[in-house]
């Protein structure tokens, strides 16, 4: 670690000490509550706006990409701008006291409508508010006899209570409310307009939340299985497609000096590798040394990867305008185009993608890991179907064979985890197998426990290693960038990385990006940002996490706490170990057993207001090892 690392840290869990006594209020970009926590206890609900058309027939919410908010903060608030349908509105929400928050939401309506209702809702899960009740105003309701819709009540105060969660809502005036049961849910409906919107109509809501919870600080207990190893994680892994030459070269050099990567990926710039159709790209590069810029830099970016011992993948984004059929081309996921290929022009186009992994071998010595078209279930930004995809594995699959390339497929790279079915036919067809390098999926929505098992059960039956060829919990976020400096998305980002290391045992885990796009850095111009370049909460996540052993087997372990999310490795032949716990919730001490005792043992800790700082963590009489989780952090315990 160097010294300017270190000063940079110190500097970070300074700003990140002050933000965190205040950054209580989990508040997405899109404007939705979920929740506010106090002293690292989550007092749990989700907030939105939706807007209900006649008869409950449809319902519109904000949520994830169903919007294109703005995100800000300014000292203690925190503000979102946005719209839902004809319902253009501004949030902010301020921190005021422990446990205490005000909100104030402004909303218009640019359209005159007949509908059931515009509403301000919250919504609160089974699993803390079933054996709850409800009082609005001065009637209530128990939620465990709720089976459909409360009749409309009004009030200035509606109060939530339930054995373990205490929230009361005092609006500045009376409100019309009530509550609906849903699934896994009940959500409280409180009125912003009524059936007949007018244009311009106008409203505010202003409220003051006091919410308070039962703290559980019960031992939490990591029982490690060190006998029977799983499969190999090489390290953490990231993302370089160079997109900006102002910013990109800083974040990237801080990354690869301060942070030990194990995988890379980059961008074959097609597109500008071979504009035209007649022109031979290789040659000029082989015989004259022509290459276009931007794809030399890609290259040059893959060399410098390979100079540190990483594996490569080379994808590509955006095809040449040859190699695309003639006519208007579709449009999808929010404006972004998704090109079909040329059927007539396969071979062409085999070879070009073909030349420039020869010209990355040849001129900069690195044979690629894998190639993969970016996100081709969608489209972003060559699309195939399933059934393309399979044909294209099999046939490009042999042409790089016939060319003498070890360069083999990955399978999937797919948009995010909920697309599985789009590899089905690939996996189901013997032909391609030999072919496959990994399985390869990005983790931008879906990743519930039940589909990362999928993936990863796709990965045993082929026999082939699991990758998260993009890392990360919300790919509109480069929209909303000063969301990155948030404690609640740096520990969202935490927590899914453990869950996948744990379910699928990947064999790395890509950052997107280690660039200036979607920086963990912050400071010297990034995003607009000012001062020095510095690590932010995310960064020291990630250092912590890539900080496991080298070549080290994903261990099986049972952890009997469930806001404790886990993660064990064991590199057996040098005798080091790791442990990552994501604690989301208050003060706990941990129990970890199975390890070996050997002479080091090492614990570190990031929150919002620690940055990788070393902890205190001790062995046990017999042999278990004990640490304290802090509220909201992640801790890593190393055993070498």
């Amino acid at each position: 670690m160097t010294k300017k690392l270190l000063l940079s840290g110190a500097i970070m869990a300074i700003v990140f000490l002050s933000q965190s006594l205040m950054a209580q209020t989990e508040v997405m970009a899109w404007g939705n509550m979920t929740g506010i926590r106090i002293d690292g206890l989550l007092v749990d609900f989700e907030s939105s706006v939706r807007v209900v058309k006649s008869q409950w027939a449809d319902v519109d919410f904000t949520g994830r990409e169903r919007q294109r908010p703005r995100y800000t903060r300014e000292g203690e608030k925190q503000i979102v701008k946005s719209k839902i349908q004809y319902i253009p509105f501004e949030q902010t929400v301020e921190d005021r006291g422990k446990g205490i928050v005000g909100v104030n939401l402004s909303f218009a309506s640019d359209s005159t409508v007949k509908h059931e209702g515009v509403y301000y809702c919250f919504s609160f899960t089974d699993k803390h508010y079933a054996a709850g009740s409800v009082q609005i105003g001065g009637k209530r309701i128990s939620l465990k006899t709720l089976t459909a819709m409360s009749a409309k009540v009004s009030g200035k105060t509606i109060t939530v209570e339930s054995p373990d969660r205490n929230i009361r809502f005092s609006f500045s005036s009376s409100v019309t409310a009530f509550m609906r049961r849903e699934e896994k849910a009940y959500t409280l409906y409180i009125s912003l307009f009524p059936e007949n919107v007018v244009k311009e109509q106008k409203g505010i809501l202003d409220f003051t939340i006091n919410s308070s919870g039962k703290m559980d600080n019960a031992p939490a207990t990591i029982e490690v299985d060190g006998a029977n190893p799983g499969r190999l994680f090489a390290g953490f892994g990231g993302n370089f497609r160079l997109q900006n030459p102002a910013n990109d070269p800083k974040v990237i050099d801080y990354c690869l000096e301060n942070m030990r990567i194990a995988f890379g990926r980059v961008e074959m710039p097609w597109a500008m590798w071979q504009p035209t159709e007649d022109s031979d790209p290789l040659k000029d590069a082989l015989e004259e040394g022509k290459v276009n810029p931007r794809a030399d830099a890609a290259a040059k970016m893959a060399q410098r990867l390979a100079a540190k011992g990483m594996p490569v993948i080379v994808s590509a984004w955006f095809p040449p305008g040859w190699a695309m059929p003639a006519g208007p081309r579709p449009r999808m996921m929010g404006g972004v185009a998704a090109w079909k290929l040329e059927q007539t022009k396969t071979q062409q186009i085999y070879k070009s993608l073909g030349d420039y992994l020869v010209f990355l071998k040849r001129v900069y010595g690195v044979e690629a890991y894998a190639f993969s078209f970016n996100e081709s279930d969608i489209g972003i930004n060559v699309l195939h179907s399933p059934e393309e995809h399979a044909i294209f594995i099999k046939e490009f699959g042999a042409y790089l064979a016939n060319r003498g390339l070890a360069t083999k497929l990955l399978l999937g790279d797919n948009s995010d985890a909920t697309t599985f079915d789009f590899i089905v036919p690939a996996l189901n067809d013997p032909a391609t197998h030999k072919y496959i390098a990994a399985v390869s999926f990005h983790s931008w929505r879906g990743c519930d426990d039940v589909t990362l098992q999928k993936w990863g059960g796709a990965a045993t039956r082929l026999n082939v290693p699991i990758l998260v060829g993009e890392g990360s919990t919300d790919a509109a976020a480069h929209t909303y960038p000063q969301i990155f400096a948030e404690p609640t998305f740096a520990l969202y980002e935490i927590n899914l990385y453990t869950r996948i290391a744990a379910i699928c045992q990947p064999l790395s885990i890509l950052q997107w990006q280690l660039t200036s796009d979607y920086s963990i850095l912050w400071g010297d111009g990034i995003y607009g940002s000012t001062g020095a370049l510095r690590p932010t909460q995310r960064f020291w996540n990630l250092k912590q996490f890539a900080s496991t052993p080298v070549n080290a087997f994903s261990l099986s372990f049972k952890c009997d706490r469930e806001e404790v999310s886990c993660a064990a490795f064991g590199n057996l032949s040098t005798s080091e170990y790791a442990v990552h716990l994501v604690n989301n919730a208050g003060v706990r001490p941990a129990v970890i057993k199975g390890l070996p005792s050997l002479k080091e043992l090492k614990a570190y800790a990031t929150n919002s207001s620690m940055s990788m700082k070393e902890i205190p963590a001790s062995r046990n009489a017999d042999g278990s090892i004990s640490v304290e989780l802090p509220p909201a952090g992640f801790v890593s315990v190393f055993v070498r």
